[in-house]
């Protein structure tokens, strides 16, 4: 019997062979642990925090960010996850896209100290996308930023409060983030750009 919460692994089709690995399972997770420990720091405890990740990958690593916070703290702390389809200024260009599912939690956001979860922060339009969606479901008291990775070039004002890390590359590199829960291996790759 399948749980209904559960996603088969697809790994991406487009994986490219010569992609450099530049965070391994390891790396990953420190990453991870590390921003946990500096979003707990940075709001004394989990006290009016509420975790929104980004789909599709933000999903799963706000889940596991929560979880780190929940050892250290000794209680659950509230996760959701927020979708920016509609709210992207992207719609007209971009082929169509697939909603995705917002999950807010119970308690809410107003008053609250929000933090969005993404793997990549590149041109902060998904960001900016995410803090439109967030002005339709309620007031939080704060919203914080938490990545996998910042690779720079960014288009908006937009910086993250905590950032696993920072990949400087060109604008003809992407970055593929892999996470266990999607693509059955956690590692991020650089690939394309002039080698």
């Amino acid at each position: 019997m399948t749980r209904p919460d559960f996603v088969e692994p697809t790994p991406p089709a487009d994986l490219d062979p010569t992609a450099r690995v530049v965070l391994n399972p390891g790396d990953v997770s420190r990453a991870l642990r590390r921003i946990a420990h500096e979003i707990l720091e940075g709001n004394r405890g989990a006290q009016d925090l509420v975790v929104l990740g980004i789909p599709t990958r933000g999903v799963p690593l706000a889940r596991r960010l929560v979880q780190v916070m929940a050892e250290v703290e000794g209680r659950e702390i509230p996760v959701g996850s927020l979708d920016v389809t509609m709210y992207r200024d992207d719609l007209r260009r971009q082929p169509v896209r697939a909603m995705e599912h917002t999950d807010v939690p119970a308690g809410g956001i107003d008053g609250k100290t929000v933090v969005l979860v993404d793997d990549v922060l590149f041109s902060g339009r998904t960001v900016r996308a995410a803090m439109d969606a967030l002005g339709d479901l309620g007031r939080p008291r704060a919203v914080r930023l938490a990545v996998l990775v910042d690779r720079g070039h960014r288009d908006l004002p937009i910086r993250a409060d905590h950032v696993g890390k920072n990949l400087p590359t060109s604008s003809s590199e992407r970055v593929q983030v892999l996470l266990t829960e999607h693509d059955d291996r956690d590692e991020v790759r650089i690939c394309g750009g002039d080698r």
